[in-house]
Parts: structure tokens; C-alpha cells; sequence
């Protein structure tokens, strides 16, 4: 088997990579920077350009798999054309894969493509699953339809279509906790808005194994990829603080100042959602991370 990924240089694709790699999976990857393009014999580079429409056709040879990753990140401020950028960069890849796969022969028969928990609507008592059908109504729910719509039409290719609802990925590297950790280690962490809004967070280890985990047992369908115990915004910080021996002394950052600094992006710390992970574990999958205590040990 050899697996063609998209976004297999940043924080989940190049783990992803070493676990195909340590379980003997050659990889071919897409990229749009041609500095970044590596030739051996488990470990393929080839070049695209989805905005204007360029494609290596040879990334295909031999691919049984694809894994989609491609997406601009939603963390730099979301003005009209960057919002246009994250929408885009997730559907424009998609759909040239799509159509350049309606092209050539291939041997495809698996896609696996990344997805968000913000598809569901913000709540603080609602537990939601794959079965649930309701959207929210924000901007990122908005970009997971479209993104999640861009996956699903490789079906009309006979190819079993997987989409990995991804929820808060924690990592030692860039990204969520270390935004999180730093106020916290400077003395001056505190919890936002309320503090009771959900992270339905993942340690990075178990996203990129979940991924392996479908790509072994050939499986489709929608999946949350989430710890079994998501934490609020205030137990998060609690536990943080207690991990790098910080007391919190300041009181909760108020709402109305992440909205002034964050603009419409506040969303992402003020609203949260309470995600389930039965149906990934009823294929048989055993999350490494399962409490958020274990998790920081290892990350901080």
C-alpha cells in the first residue's frame, strides 16, 4: 500500500507520516512549496498548486490511499478575504484531487479527509454524536459542510469516503495549549468568558493514530476524533496552572474584550462543544490520552 497525503508537513500530517512509516506504508505527499519536495523510496514529494488548479499527476502511481489534510489555518484573524482563504484552500484541494482522479487511471480506493467538531452547534449540556444532523450557524460550521460536501462527492468515484471530525489537538509543538500554557506560566492565566464552555480537546498521538486506525481497517463514514472526556475552559486552566505550578489569581478574562481583540474569531475560546467518541471506539480503536491530567503530563 502507499498513501498519498496533502498537508503531510504540518503538526498532524508529518506524525501521520511516521507512524505509516513505522508501520512499513511508503507515502507520497502534495506540496505547494517546491523547496519542500523530497525524493526516496518511502517518501515521495510532488508538487501542486490548487489555486490554480496545478497538479503533479505522477502523486497518484501506485496510491491506494489519500489523506486530506489541506487547509489553511483558522487561528490569524478572520477578515473577508481570509475567511475566503479558509474556505477555499479546504474545497479548491478537494475538488482538484476529485478531478484529477476523473482523469487518470488510478487505484484510489479510500479518502480520508479532515474534518471539524464545529459543525455542531455551541452547548454547554448537549452531548453530540455523528448521528446528530443539527449545524451551527457560524462561520466554521459553514467551512465543515463545504469541506465535509468536497469529501463526499469521491463517492460517485466508487472510493470509501472517511471525514474525521477533529476537536481541540493538543500538542507539545504549536497550537492550541501552547497559546493556552504561556499567560498561565507568565502568572497571568485566566479563565475566558464564562469558563464553562466545552474542549472537546485530542492529544496529538491519538489523532494522527485514529487516522491510521481508519486507513488499516478500511473504514468510512463520519468520525468525532475527541478524548472521552472533554473538560470546560476553567478545568482546562485549573489543570494547566497546576501542571506548571502557577496559581490563578486573576478573575475570568470578560467576553465583551476577547470579541474587542478577537473580532468574529472569539468564537473559538468563547463557544465549545460537547462531543462524543463511542463510534470510534466501537471499531475497536483504545485512545492512548483518555484523561485531560495524563494528557498535560506528557505535553508540558
Amino acid at each position: 500500500m502507499r498513501v498519498l497525503i496533502t498537508g503531510a508537513t504540518g503538526l498532524i500530517g508529518s506524525r501521520i507520516v511516521k507512524e505509516l512509516h513505522a508501520g512499513g506504508i511508503p507515502v507520497n505527499y502534495l506540496t505547494t512549496s517546491k523547496d519542500k519536495i523530497e525524493d526516496s523510496e518511502n517518501y515521495r514529494g510532488f508538487y501542486w498548486n490548487p489555486k490554480e488548479g496545478e497538479i503533479d499527476k505522477k502523486a497518484f502511481e501506485g496510491v491506494l490511499a489519500i489523506i486530506n489534510l489541506a487547509g489553511a489555518s483558522i487561528a490569524k484573524r478572520w477578515t473577508k478575504s481570509y475567511k475566503k482563504t479558509i474556505l477555499e484552500s479546504r474545497t479548491s484541494s478537494a475538488n482538484l484531487l476529485y478531478k484529477t482522479l476523473q482523469e487518470i487511471d488510478h487505484s484510489v480506493q479510500h479518502l480520508i479527509s479532515a474534518s471539524g467538531i464545529s459543525i455542531y452547534p455551541n452547548s454547554k449540556v448537549k452531548m453530540y454524536t455523528e448521528e446528530n444532523t443539527q449545524v451551527d450557524d457560524t462561520f466554521l460550521a459553514e467551512v465543515v459542510v463545504a469541506w465535509e460536501a468536497a469529501a463526499d462527492q469521491f463517492k460517485n468515484l466508487g472510493i470509501r469516503v472517511a471525514k474525521v471530525r477533529t476537536g481541540v489537538v493538543l500538542s507539545e509543538e504549536d497550537g492550541a495549549l501552547s497559546k493556552m500554557v504561556k499567560p498561565i506560566e507568565y502568572g497571568v492565566g485566566a479563565p475566558l468568558g464564562s469558563g464553562r464552555q466545552w474542549i472537546s480537546w485530542i492529544h496529538l498521538n491519538d489523532i494522527c493514530c485514529i487516522y491510521y486506525h481508519i486507513l488499516q481497517n478500511g473504514l468510512e463514514g463520519v468520525f468525532n476524533a475527541v478524548a472521552a472526556n472533554p473538560v470546560t475552559n476553567q478545568k482546562m486552566t485549573q489543570k494547566i496552572a497546576k501542571e506548571v505550578g502557577k496559581s490563578l489569581w486573576l478573575p475570568n478574562v470578560p467576553s465583551f474584550m476577547l470579541k474587542l481583540i478577537l473580532g468574529e474569531m472569539a468564537i473559538l475560546v468563547l463557544e465549545g462543544q460537547l462531543v462524543s467518541c463511542k463510534k470510534i471506539e466501537k471499531t475497536g480503536y483504545e485512545f492512548q490520552y483518555v484523561n485531560i491530567e495524563t494528557a498535560l503530563r506528557d505535553l508540558i
